[in-house]
C-alpha cells in the first residue's frame, strides 16, 4: 500500500501581505488539490470559496494572530489574497504560459509565456490600520459613503447573502464591498439616516449618479485599492511589433494553470 514518497521534500514560498503585513508560507499544489479546484469553475461563488481554501490548505507558516480558519478570512484583505495566490502559483507553476494579449493597435490575438517571479510588483500599505480605517465620501445631495477594505470574511458573508436573489451578480456584489454603509443628510431629522444592511447599500449603490460612483472608487484607489501587488509585463505583437504594458489576470491565468498538461 502507498503510504507517501519516502523522499519528497515540498518546497516554500513566504509572502508578506500587501495590506496588513502579515506573513505566510505556502507550499505548491498537489496533484489532488489540482483536481478539487478544477471543480470550482462551474459558479463565481464556488471559485471565491475554493480559492480561500486552497489557500489556507496549501500554508504551511501563518503568523501569530491566525489562529484557525475563521481568523484567516476576518484578518486578511481581499486585496491580500492576491499576494497570497501569486505565491502559491509562483511556487507551483513558476511560468505563467500562453497567456492571451489582444493588440492594442493591429487587434491581432497572440500569446506569450513568461516567468511569474519577472511580472510581480507590490505597493505595501504604510501602516497597520488597513481593516480598522474608515473614509468618509462627501456625495451629492447630502449622502455619504462610508468606505473599508473589506476582508475575505466580508466577501464570504456577501456572497452567500446576495447571490441567488434576482438580478445580482458577482460584478456588483464586489464592486459594494468596499462600501460599509450610506449615510443620509435630512432637514427634518438631528441625525443621519443609516443605510448599512447589504440589500440596503447595494439598492442605494444602483441610484448614485455615475459621477458619485467615480469619486467613491478614486478615494478607495487613494486609501486602501492602490495597495497591493500588480503583475505586468511589456509584451511586443508578432504582427506589427506594438509595444505595450500589459496588466496580468492572476486569478484567470492560476485556472488556465491548472487545465494545462
Amino acid at each position: 500500500m502507498f503510504t507517501g514518497f519516502a523522499n519528497q521534500s515540498t518546497a516554500e514560498y513566504e509572502i508578506i501581505t500587501p495590506q496588513t503585513n502579515l506573513s505566510f508560507s505556502v507550499r505548491s499544489l498537489t496533484v489532488q488539490e489540482e483536481e478539487k479546484l478544477k471543480g470550482s469553475f462551474v459558479s463565481n461563488a464556488k471559485i471565491t470559496e475554493h480559492l480561500n481554501q486552497c489557500i489556507w490548505d496549501s500554508m504551511t507558516k501563518k503568523p501569530k494572530e491566525i489562529k484557525d480558519y475563521a481568523s484567516f478570512l476576518k484578518n486578511v484583505s481581499v486585496k491580500d489574497r492576491d499576494g497570497l495566490l501569486f505565491g502559491i502559483y509562483h511556487i507551483t507553476y513558476d511560468e505563467i504560459r500562453n497567456y492571451d494579449i489582444t493588440c492594442g493597435k493591429c487587434e491581432k490575438e497572440y500569446s506569450v509565456t513568461i516567468k511569474a517571479s519577472d511580472t510581480f510588483t507590490m505597493e505595501p500599505y504604510p501602516g497597520k490600520d488597513v481593516l480598522t480605517k474608515r473614509v468618509k465620501v462627501k456625495l451629492k445631495n447630502g449622502v455619504t459613503a462610508v468606505i473599508r477594505q473589506a476582508t475575505l470574511f466580508d466577501e464570504q458573508e456577501a456572497i452567500k447573502q446576495l447571490l441567488n436573489r434576482p438580478g445580482m451578480s458577482m460584478d456588483l456584489i464586489s464592486e459594494t464591498l468596499i462600501i460599509e454603509r450610506f449615510e443620509e443628510d435630512i432637514e427634518t431629522k438631528t441625525e443621519p439616516v443609516v443605510y448599512d444592511h447589504r440589500i440596503d447599500i447595494i439598492d442605494a449603490y444602483k441610484t448614485l449618479a455615475a459621477m458619485d460612483k467615480r469619486v467613491i472608487f478614486r478615494d478607495y484607489k487613494e486609501n486602501f485599492g492602490k495597495f497591493g501587488v500588480k503583475l505586468a509585463m511589456t509584451s511586443f505583437c508578432d504582427k506589427c511589433g506594438n509595444r505595450e504594458e500589459v496588466t496580468v489576470n492572476l486569478v484567470s491565468s492560476f485556472y488556465r494553470a491548472l487545465h494545462e498538461l
